[in-house]
């Protein structure tokens, strides 16, 4: 089952808890958008839901910065929201917005779809990094070889070579190998 963390500024509205138990999900309601972070950092919340009039400044801050810290699927419900504003919500990764339409019925569906999307943007993400890394360990490689071309006069096949050797010897990857080659010729600069 779920943990949500529902963050509200309406007192009166009760349409979105009632749509969540009626839906047999867990929550943690909270007033108010400022202290969502001490709780979510508490409770430990899957998904968290803010129910707002309009999503402030200090609020999506708040919400970028949090998503450093732990990434969550987000829902945000709003009353009213600018274009501006809605850039500001979508660059602080929130799954799904929804302006002017907060229904129970659709409350499953809702959270089904913020956590697939949210589930995609990670995968993207950590395929992203892997791919800079990768970029960055094939960098790494290219200097070391120049490095033992320049030093040793080796050609760029037996540069490559040595390197590879040098890491199974060590029992230690392709990239590592070439950032101790690195450091080593900048140490006997």
């Amino acid at each position: 089952m779920l943990n949500i963390l529902l963050v509200e500024n309406n007192v009166n509205s009760t349409l979105l808890e009632k749509a969540l138990v009626k839906c047999g999900y867990d929550f943690l309601k909270v007033q108010g958008g400022a202290s969502f972070l001490t709780l979510a950092k508490a409770h430990d919340p899957d998904v968290i839901i803010f129910n707002l009039d309009t999503p402030s400044d200090p609020l999506i801050s708040s919400l970028y910065s949090f998503h450093q810290y732990k990434p969550l699927p987000v829902i945000m419900f709003a009353n009213h929201c600018c274009g501006d504003t809605i850039n500001k919500v979508i660059n602080a990764e929130v799954s799904v917005l929804i302006i002017d339409g907060l229904t129970g019925v659709r409350i499953n569906s809702i959270i089904q779809v913020a956590m697939a999307k949210f589930n995609q943007l990670q995968l993207l993400k950590e395929a992203l990094e892997e791919a800079r890394s990768q970029l960055e360990s094939r960098k790494q490689i290219d200097r070391a070889k120049t490095i033992l071309m320049k030093t040793q006069n080796f050609t760029e096949n037996v540069a490559y070579h040595t390197l590879r050797k040098l890491a199974m010897d060590r029992n230690i990857t392709l990239g590592e190998m070439a950032k101790n080659v690195i450091a080593m010729a900048e140490l006997l600069k």
